[in-house]
Protein backbone atom coordinates (compact mmCIF):
# COMPACT_ATOMS: atom_id res chain seq x y z
CA UNK A 1 0.00 0.00 0.00
CA UNK A 2 1.58 2.98 -0.71
CA UNK A 3 2.89 5.60 1.69
CA UNK A 4 0.74 9.09 2.85
CA UNK A 5 3.13 10.97 0.84
CA UNK A 6 3.18 8.85 -2.10
CA UNK A 7 -0.68 9.27 -2.18
CA UNK A 8 -0.38 13.22 -2.46
CA UNK A 9 -1.62 14.62 -5.33
CA UNK A 10 1.10 16.80 -7.55
CA UNK A 11 -0.38 20.26 -8.17
CA UNK A 12 -1.14 21.22 -11.41
CA UNK A 13 -0.24 24.94 -13.18
CA UNK A 14 -3.41 27.01 -12.96
CA UNK A 15 -3.94 29.21 -15.91
CA UNK A 16 -6.51 32.79 -16.35
CA UNK A 17 -7.82 32.12 -19.79
CA UNK A 18 -10.52 35.20 -19.77
CA UNK A 19 -12.40 37.52 -17.60
CA UNK A 20 -14.93 39.67 -18.16
CA UNK A 21 -17.36 42.13 -16.47
CA UNK A 22 -20.78 44.03 -17.18
CA UNK A 23 -20.13 47.83 -17.45
CA UNK A 24 -20.48 48.91 -13.42
CA UNK A 25 -23.78 50.88 -11.95
CA UNK A 26 -24.49 53.36 -9.56
CA UNK A 27 -26.51 51.44 -6.73
CA UNK A 28 -29.58 53.79 -6.61
CA UNK A 29 -33.25 53.88 -7.78
CA UNK A 30 -32.19 55.67 -11.25
CA UNK A 31 -29.13 53.80 -11.66
CA UNK A 32 -28.02 51.86 -14.74
CA UNK A 33 -29.59 48.17 -13.42
CA UNK A 34 -32.38 49.70 -10.94
CA UNK A 35 -34.59 47.45 -13.09
CA UNK A 36 -31.68 44.99 -14.20
CA UNK A 37 -31.88 41.80 -12.25
CA UNK A 38 -28.57 40.32 -9.85
CA UNK A 39 -28.55 36.71 -11.33
CA UNK A 40 -29.20 37.94 -15.34
CA UNK A 41 -25.92 40.70 -14.74
CA UNK A 42 -23.73 37.10 -14.06
CA UNK A 43 -25.22 35.44 -16.83
CA UNK A 44 -24.65 37.95 -18.90
CA UNK A 45 -20.49 37.81 -17.80
CA UNK A 46 -20.95 33.97 -18.20
CA UNK A 47 -22.53 33.50 -21.89
CA UNK A 48 -19.95 36.42 -23.14
CA UNK A 49 -16.89 34.06 -21.59
CA UNK A 50 -18.54 31.44 -23.29
CA UNK A 51 -19.29 33.31 -26.62
CA UNK A 52 -15.35 34.50 -26.83
CA UNK A 53 -14.04 30.94 -26.60
CA UNK A 54 -16.24 28.42 -29.16
CA UNK A 55 -13.35 26.16 -28.96
CA UNK A 56 -14.42 24.94 -24.86
CA UNK A 57 -17.16 22.22 -25.24
CA UNK A 58 -19.48 23.65 -22.38
CA UNK A 59 -20.05 19.97 -20.91
CA UNK A 60 -15.83 20.01 -20.50
CA UNK A 61 -16.58 23.01 -17.58
CA UNK A 62 -16.26 21.06 -14.43
CA UNK A 63 -17.92 23.36 -12.02
CA UNK A 64 -19.30 27.41 -11.75
CA UNK A 65 -18.38 29.01 -8.22
CA UNK A 66 -20.25 32.51 -8.17
CA UNK A 67 -20.07 35.18 -4.97
CA UNK A 68 -22.81 37.37 -3.72
CA UNK A 69 -22.13 39.38 -0.48
CA UNK A 70 -25.67 39.02 0.36
CA UNK A 71 -27.02 36.20 -0.57
CA UNK A 72 -30.92 36.77 -0.56
CA UNK A 73 -33.81 37.59 -3.38
CA UNK A 74 -31.83 37.75 -7.06
CA UNK A 75 -28.56 36.94 -5.63
CA UNK A 76 -29.61 33.80 -3.86
CA UNK A 77 -30.55 30.31 -4.55
CA UNK A 78 -26.92 28.42 -5.03
CA UNK A 79 -25.77 31.48 -7.72
CA UNK A 80 -23.05 29.52 -9.24
CA UNK A 81 -26.05 26.64 -9.96
CA UNK A 82 -28.84 28.96 -11.01
CA UNK A 83 -26.50 31.12 -13.49
CA UNK A 84 -24.83 28.16 -14.92
CA UNK A 85 -28.95 27.05 -15.78
CA UNK A 86 -29.77 30.36 -16.85
CA UNK A 87 -26.74 30.68 -18.83
CA UNK A 88 -27.91 27.48 -21.02
CA UNK A 89 -24.60 25.24 -19.33
CA UNK A 90 -25.47 21.13 -19.89
CA UNK A 91 -27.31 20.22 -16.65
CA UNK A 92 -24.81 18.16 -15.92
CA UNK A 93 -22.74 21.03 -15.09
CA UNK A 94 -22.65 21.83 -11.31
CA UNK A 95 -22.46 24.96 -9.29
CA UNK A 96 -22.21 26.61 -6.00
CA UNK A 97 -22.13 29.75 -3.96
CA UNK A 98 -19.46 31.63 -1.98
CA UNK A 99 -19.50 34.32 0.36
CA UNK A 100 -16.01 36.07 1.67
CA UNK A 101 -17.87 39.86 1.30
CA UNK A 102 -15.53 41.85 -0.59
CA UNK A 103 -13.03 38.98 -1.74
CA UNK A 104 -15.81 37.07 -2.77
CA UNK A 105 -14.53 36.64 -6.95
CA UNK A 106 -11.28 36.09 -5.34
CA UNK A 107 -12.23 32.93 -3.26
CA UNK A 108 -14.23 32.15 -5.90
CA UNK A 109 -11.06 31.87 -7.52
CA UNK A 110 -8.75 30.74 -5.39
CA UNK A 111 -10.98 27.95 -4.51
CA UNK A 112 -11.96 26.31 -8.05
CA UNK A 113 -8.40 27.00 -8.88
CA UNK A 114 -7.04 24.94 -5.87
CA UNK A 115 -9.61 22.31 -7.05
CA UNK A 116 -8.05 22.32 -10.46
CA UNK A 117 -4.30 22.26 -8.52
CA UNK A 118 -5.07 18.75 -7.00
CA UNK A 119 -6.98 17.45 -9.95
CA UNK A 120 -11.04 17.30 -8.71
CA UNK A 121 -11.92 19.73 -11.41
CA UNK A 122 -10.05 21.11 -15.12
CA UNK A 123 -12.11 23.86 -16.41
CA UNK A 124 -14.25 26.13 -14.25
CA UNK A 125 -16.51 29.58 -14.52
CA UNK A 126 -15.26 31.90 -11.11
CA UNK A 127 -16.93 35.11 -10.37
CA UNK A 128 -19.33 37.46 -8.57
CA UNK A 129 -22.10 39.49 -8.79
CA UNK A 130 -23.42 42.64 -6.23
CA UNK A 131 -26.22 44.43 -7.16
CA UNK A 132 -26.12 46.69 -3.96
CA UNK A 133 -29.26 48.77 -5.44
CA UNK A 134 -31.47 45.89 -4.50
CA UNK A 135 -29.22 44.67 -1.40
CA UNK A 136 -27.82 47.06 0.58
CA UNK A 137 -24.94 46.38 2.49
CA UNK A 138 -25.27 43.97 5.79
CA UNK A 139 -29.00 44.17 4.68
CA UNK A 140 -31.18 41.80 6.73
CA UNK A 141 -27.93 40.94 8.38
CA UNK A 142 -28.45 39.70 12.53
CA UNK A 143 -24.51 40.61 13.71
CA UNK A 144 -24.69 38.45 17.07
CA UNK A 145 -24.47 41.05 20.28
CA UNK A 146 -21.54 38.73 21.31
CA UNK A 147 -19.40 40.65 18.76
CA UNK A 148 -19.74 43.95 20.98
CA UNK A 149 -21.22 43.02 24.21
CA UNK A 150 -18.09 40.87 25.00
CA UNK A 151 -15.86 43.08 23.58
CA UNK A 152 -14.69 40.50 20.45
CA UNK A 153 -14.67 43.66 17.86
CA UNK A 154 -15.09 46.86 18.41
CA UNK A 155 -18.33 48.66 17.78
CA UNK A 156 -17.05 50.60 15.26
CA UNK A 157 -15.81 47.47 13.18
CA UNK A 158 -19.09 46.82 11.60
CA UNK A 159 -19.30 50.33 9.68
CA UNK A 160 -16.66 50.05 6.85
CA UNK A 161 -16.19 53.75 6.69
CA UNK A 162 -15.75 54.06 10.32
CA UNK A 163 -12.99 51.42 9.56
CA UNK A 164 -11.05 53.78 7.25
CA UNK A 165 -10.94 56.58 9.42
CA UNK A 166 -9.42 54.24 12.34
CA UNK A 167 -6.81 53.82 9.98
CA UNK A 168 -6.51 57.60 9.61
CA UNK A 169 -5.81 57.66 13.27
CA UNK A 170 -3.60 55.07 13.50
CA UNK A 171 -1.58 55.91 11.08
CA UNK A 172 -0.62 59.46 11.08
CA UNK A 173 1.12 59.84 8.13
CA UNK A 174 -1.63 58.48 6.00
CA UNK A 175 -3.12 62.47 5.74
CA UNK A 176 -6.43 63.70 3.88
CA UNK A 177 -4.66 65.80 1.56
CA UNK A 178 -2.73 62.14 0.53
CA UNK A 179 -5.89 60.38 0.48
CA UNK A 180 -7.76 63.45 -1.88
CA UNK A 181 -4.67 63.41 -3.89
CA UNK A 182 -4.61 59.70 -4.84
CA UNK A 183 -8.69 59.74 -5.07
CA UNK A 184 -8.11 62.31 -7.82
CA UNK A 185 -5.44 60.09 -9.44
CA UNK A 186 -7.92 57.01 -9.32
CA UNK A 187 -10.35 59.45 -11.27
CA UNK A 188 -7.78 60.73 -14.09
CA UNK A 189 -5.91 57.15 -14.40
CA UNK A 190 -9.27 55.50 -14.87
CA UNK A 191 -10.57 58.39 -17.71
CA UNK A 192 -6.56 58.11 -19.21
CA UNK A 193 -6.84 54.48 -19.85
CA UNK A 194 -10.88 54.52 -21.17
CA UNK A 195 -9.40 57.22 -23.63
CA UNK A 196 -6.56 54.61 -25.01
CA UNK A 197 -9.36 51.72 -25.01
CA UNK A 198 -7.92 49.66 -22.01
CA UNK A 199 -11.55 49.36 -20.40
CA UNK A 200 -14.14 48.29 -22.92
CA UNK A 201 -12.80 45.14 -24.25
CA UNK A 202 -13.26 43.55 -21.03
CA UNK A 203 -16.54 44.85 -20.73
CA UNK A 204 -19.78 43.22 -21.97
CA UNK A 205 -22.81 45.44 -22.86
CA UNK A 206 -26.08 44.60 -21.02
CA UNK A 207 -29.25 45.18 -22.27
CA UNK A 208 -31.77 47.22 -19.28
CA UNK A 209 -35.27 48.12 -19.54
CA UNK A 210 -36.41 51.04 -17.44
CA UNK A 211 -40.82 51.29 -16.92
CA UNK A 212 -40.07 55.03 -18.38
CA UNK A 213 -37.23 55.58 -20.11
CA UNK A 214 -38.03 52.01 -21.89
CA UNK A 215 -35.01 49.63 -23.74
CA UNK A 216 -31.46 50.93 -23.05
CA UNK A 217 -27.74 49.29 -23.34
CA UNK A 218 -25.30 49.36 -20.90
CA UNK A 219 -22.05 49.83 -23.09
CA UNK A 220 -19.92 52.20 -20.31
CA UNK A 221 -19.35 52.41 -16.54
CA UNK A 222 -21.04 54.95 -14.93
CA UNK A 223 -19.44 55.73 -11.64
CA UNK A 224 -16.43 57.44 -12.73
CA UNK A 225 -16.35 61.23 -12.09
CA UNK A 226 -13.77 62.71 -14.98
CA UNK A 227 -11.97 65.75 -14.58
CA UNK A 228 -12.56 65.48 -10.90
CA UNK A 229 -9.29 68.19 -9.47
CA UNK A 230 -8.32 68.05 -5.89
CA UNK A 231 -9.75 71.82 -5.63
CA UNK A 232 -13.20 70.47 -6.15
CA UNK A 233 -13.53 67.96 -3.86
CA UNK A 234 -12.39 69.55 -0.36
CA UNK A 235 -15.50 70.50 0.88
CA UNK A 236 -16.95 67.09 0.75
CA UNK A 237 -18.83 66.05 3.51
CA UNK A 238 -17.32 63.34 5.70
CA UNK A 239 -19.84 60.96 6.42
CA UNK A 240 -18.73 58.60 8.99
CA UNK A 241 -17.67 61.00 11.51
CA UNK A 242 -17.52 64.88 11.69
CA UNK A 243 -14.74 66.36 10.74
CA UNK A 244 -13.17 62.98 9.63
CA UNK A 245 -11.02 62.64 6.45
CA UNK A 246 -12.88 59.70 4.21
CA UNK A 247 -15.10 61.36 1.97
CA UNK A 248 -17.20 60.66 -1.39
CA UNK A 249 -13.92 61.31 -3.70
CA UNK A 250 -11.18 58.79 -1.44
CA UNK A 251 -14.19 56.04 -0.97
CA UNK A 252 -15.74 53.88 -3.75
CA UNK A 253 -19.62 54.52 -4.58
CA UNK A 254 -21.73 51.53 -4.01
CA UNK A 255 -22.09 49.56 -7.29
CA UNK A 256 -24.30 47.05 -9.20
CA UNK A 257 -21.93 44.87 -11.38
CA UNK A 258 -20.63 41.38 -12.55
CA UNK A 259 -17.39 39.70 -13.18
CA UNK A 260 -16.49 35.98 -14.36
CA UNK A 261 -13.71 34.14 -15.55
CA UNK A 262 -12.63 31.30 -17.17
CA UNK A 263 -9.49 28.90 -15.18
CA UNK A 264 -8.15 25.84 -16.63
CA UNK A 265 -5.35 23.65 -15.75
CA UNK A 266 -2.74 24.59 -18.33
CA UNK A 267 -2.07 20.68 -19.75
CA UNK A 268 -5.84 21.06 -20.26
CA UNK A 269 -5.52 24.91 -21.72
CA UNK A 270 -2.76 23.44 -24.21
CA UNK A 271 -5.44 20.86 -25.19
CA UNK A 272 -8.29 22.51 -25.65
CA UNK A 273 -6.40 25.43 -27.67
CA UNK A 274 -7.50 28.20 -24.80
CA UNK A 275 -5.25 31.25 -24.60
CA UNK A 276 -3.45 31.52 -21.18
CA UNK A 277 -2.95 34.96 -20.04
CA UNK A 278 -1.56 34.78 -16.94
CA UNK A 279 -0.64 31.40 -14.62
CA UNK A 280 -1.11 31.21 -10.85
CA UNK A 281 1.57 31.38 -8.58
CA UNK A 282 0.30 31.24 -5.09
CA UNK A 283 -2.68 33.05 -2.89
CA UNK A 284 -3.23 33.73 0.46
CA UNK A 285 -5.75 35.35 2.84
CA UNK A 286 -5.24 36.77 6.23
CA UNK A 287 -7.05 37.95 9.03
CA UNK A 288 -6.47 41.68 10.97
CA UNK A 289 -8.14 43.22 13.45
CA UNK A 290 -11.23 44.43 12.30
CA UNK A 291 -11.67 47.88 12.82
CA UNK A 292 -8.94 48.18 11.02
CA UNK A 293 -9.96 46.37 8.04
CA UNK A 294 -7.91 48.01 5.58
CA UNK A 295 -4.23 46.77 6.61
CA UNK A 296 -5.76 43.27 5.31
CA UNK A 297 -3.80 43.64 2.10
CA UNK A 298 -0.30 43.35 3.79
CA UNK A 299 0.02 40.33 5.93
CA UNK A 300 -2.15 38.26 2.74
CA UNK A 301 0.69 39.80 0.48
CA UNK A 302 3.43 39.00 3.11
CA UNK A 303 2.08 35.54 2.89
CA UNK A 304 1.46 34.89 -0.89
CA UNK A 305 5.05 36.61 -1.40
CA UNK A 306 6.32 34.04 1.05
CA UNK A 307 4.74 30.71 -0.46
CA UNK A 308 5.83 32.03 -3.69
CA UNK A 309 9.34 32.58 -2.87
CA UNK A 310 9.51 36.38 -4.04
CA UNK A 311 9.67 39.23 -2.77
CA UNK A 312 7.94 42.58 -3.36
CA UNK A 313 10.67 44.29 -5.61
CA UNK A 314 9.60 41.44 -7.92
CA UNK A 315 6.10 42.30 -8.60
CA UNK A 316 6.17 44.84 -11.64
CA UNK A 317 2.33 45.28 -11.51
CA UNK A 318 -0.14 45.81 -8.66
CA UNK A 319 -3.87 46.25 -8.95
CA UNK A 320 -5.42 46.70 -5.46
CA UNK A 321 -8.85 47.17 -4.84
CA UNK A 322 -9.33 50.97 -4.14
CA UNK A 323 -12.38 50.42 -1.02
CA UNK A 324 -10.89 53.49 0.54
CA UNK A 325 -7.65 55.42 -0.25
CA UNK A 326 -6.57 55.20 3.10
CA UNK A 327 -6.49 51.14 2.92
CA UNK A 328 -4.68 51.54 -0.36
CA UNK A 329 -2.04 53.95 1.59
CA UNK A 330 -1.54 51.95 3.94
CA UNK A 331 -0.44 49.46 2.07
CA UNK A 332 2.43 51.78 0.26
CA UNK A 333 3.69 52.71 3.01
CA UNK A 334 4.24 49.24 4.86
CA UNK A 335 5.65 48.24 1.20
CA UNK A 336 7.61 51.77 0.68
CA UNK A 337 5.93 52.12 -2.43
CA UNK A 338 5.42 56.04 -3.49
CA UNK A 339 1.77 56.95 -3.59
CA UNK A 340 2.13 57.53 -7.91
CA UNK A 341 4.07 54.23 -8.34
CA UNK A 342 3.24 53.83 -11.88
CA UNK A 343 3.19 49.97 -11.41
CA UNK A 344 -0.01 50.46 -8.87
CA UNK A 345 -3.74 50.48 -10.38
CA UNK A 346 -2.25 51.97 -14.38
CA UNK A 347 -6.21 51.53 -15.35
CA UNK A 348 -7.60 53.40 -11.85
CA UNK A 349 -9.54 52.00 -9.61
CA UNK A 350 -13.07 51.48 -7.48
CA UNK A 351 -12.65 55.01 -6.35
CA UNK A 352 -13.11 55.61 -9.97
CA UNK A 353 -15.03 52.64 -11.85
CA UNK A 354 -16.89 51.12 -8.40
CA UNK A 355 -16.89 48.28 -5.99
CA UNK A 356 -19.67 46.04 -6.36
CA UNK A 357 -18.56 43.98 -3.42
CA UNK A 358 -18.28 39.98 -4.53
CA UNK A 359 -17.46 40.84 -8.12
CA UNK A 360 -14.16 42.94 -7.53
CA UNK A 361 -11.61 40.46 -7.41
CA UNK A 362 -12.12 39.30 -10.84
CA UNK A 363 -12.21 42.65 -12.12
CA UNK A 364 -8.48 43.36 -10.44
CA UNK A 365 -7.92 39.94 -12.42
CA UNK A 366 -9.21 40.77 -15.70
CA UNK A 367 -7.50 44.39 -15.84
CA UNK A 368 -3.72 42.91 -14.62
CA UNK A 369 -4.16 40.34 -17.68
CA UNK A 370 -4.68 42.78 -19.95
CA UNK A 371 -2.06 44.70 -18.71
CA UNK A 372 0.57 41.93 -18.58
CA UNK A 373 0.08 41.41 -22.63
CA UNK A 374 0.95 45.11 -22.89
CA UNK A 375 3.95 44.68 -20.30
CA UNK A 376 5.84 41.84 -21.60
CA UNK A 377 8.32 43.25 -19.40
CA UNK A 378 7.02 42.18 -16.17
CA UNK A 379 6.96 38.77 -15.04
CA UNK A 380 4.95 38.99 -11.85
CA UNK A 381 1.82 40.92 -11.18
CA UNK A 382 -0.39 40.71 -7.72
CA UNK A 383 -4.30 41.38 -7.19
CA UNK A 384 -5.22 42.45 -3.74
CA UNK A 385 -8.14 43.22 -1.76
CA UNK A 386 -9.15 44.12 2.09
CA UNK A 387 -11.82 42.53 3.05
CA UNK A 388 -15.14 42.52 5.90
CA UNK A 389 -14.68 41.81 9.41
CA UNK A 390 -11.43 42.43 9.09
CA UNK A 391 -9.28 40.19 6.14
CA UNK A 392 -7.52 40.52 3.43
CA UNK A 393 -7.03 38.31 0.14
CA UNK A 394 -3.69 38.60 -2.18
CA UNK A 395 -3.27 36.04 -5.50
CA UNK A 396 0.13 36.74 -7.23
CA UNK A 397 0.69 35.90 -11.08
CA UNK A 398 2.69 35.20 -13.76
CA UNK A 399 3.15 36.74 -17.27
CA UNK A 400 2.98 33.96 -19.99
CA UNK A 401 4.17 36.90 -22.03
CA UNK A 402 7.28 37.06 -20.47
CA UNK A 403 10.94 35.67 -21.74
CA UNK A 404 11.32 33.65 -18.72
CA UNK A 405 8.13 32.21 -18.81
CA UNK A 406 8.44 28.13 -19.10
CA UNK A 407 4.96 27.40 -19.40
CA UNK A 408 1.96 26.77 -22.04
CA UNK A 409 2.07 29.77 -24.32
CA UNK A 410 -1.28 31.23 -25.49
CA UNK A 411 -2.33 31.46 -29.32
CA UNK A 412 -1.54 34.77 -31.13
CA UNK A 413 -5.35 35.85 -31.64
CA UNK A 414 -6.69 37.93 -29.17
CA UNK A 415 -10.58 37.32 -27.46
CA UNK A 416 -13.30 38.68 -29.25
CA UNK A 417 -15.04 41.68 -27.90
CA UNK A 418 -19.11 42.23 -28.57
CA UNK A 419 -20.15 45.57 -29.67
CA UNK A 420 -23.89 44.60 -30.16
CA UNK A 421 -25.28 43.68 -26.93
CA UNK A 422 -26.69 40.90 -27.96
CA UNK A 423 -25.96 37.52 -26.08
CA UNK A 424 -24.94 34.89 -27.99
Amino acid sequence: MPSPAARRPTVRPVVFVEGVRTPFGRAREDGLYAHTRADDLAVKAVREILRRHPELPPERIDEVAVAATTQSGDQGLTLGRTVGVLAGLPRSVPGYAIDRMCAGAMTAVTTTAAGIGVGAQDVVLAGGVEHMGRHPMGLDADPNPRFVSEKLVSADALNMGNTAENLHDRYPALTKERADRYGVASQAKYAAALAAGQIEPDLVPVATRDPERGWGLATADEPPRPGTSFESIQDLKTPFRPGGRVTAATAAPLTDGAAACLLAAEDVAEELGLPARMRMVSFAYAGVAPEVMGIGPVPATRKALERAGLTIEDIGLFEINEAFAVQVLAFLDEFTIEDDDPRVNPYGGAIAVGHPLASSGVRLMTQLARQFAERPDVRYGLTTMCVGLGQGGTVIWENPHHADYEGYRPPTTTSATTTDGVQR
